[in-house]
């Protein structure tokens, strides 16, 4: 029998084996849910959510890590590695030579600002915003 690739019924096991194998295997569609961050206060209350996956362009605030308090837009964000990268988020080897963006874990932003050219996240932001208030 060949075990299965990715199930959707690993996500109620209670086994952090499981749960890794979840996160890791799990498909883009799903992935993209995975890296979802948390809302600032103030967005927060505005739109009745408190996390949303992130999106190129939305202004974050780094909450852990080396670079704490930085806060930067999102320059790019890699489904494979379940990472993003933040402008201002760099390191430099030696003076003088390139930065080197570094990748980061979603879980540690908060999202200040989001980038609504996209009209179907707008409207999705908007019809959850309406739905909470009922």
């Amino acid at each position: 029998m060949v075990k299965a690739k990715w199930s959707s019924a690993w996500r109620s096991s209670a086994k952090p084996s499981k749960q890794r194998k979840y996160r890791a295997n799990a498909p883009l569609h799903i992935a993209h849910k995975l890296l979802s961050a948390h809302l600032s206060k103030e967005l927060r209350q505005k739109y009745k959510i408190r996390s949303l996956p992130l999106r190129k362009g939305d202004k974050v605030k780094i909450e852990r890590g080396k670079f704490k308090r930085v806060i930067g837009e999102v320059d790019k964000v890699s489904l494979t590695k379940r990472k993003v990268l933040v402008r201002g988020a760099e390191i430099q080897k030696k003076a003088g030579s390139v930065k080197i963006p570094v990748w980061l874990e979603p879980s540690n932003l908060t999202i200040i600002s989001l980038n609504l050219e996209d009209k179907a996240r707008a409207r999705a932001l908007e019809g959850a915003q309406a739905q909470k208030a009922k």
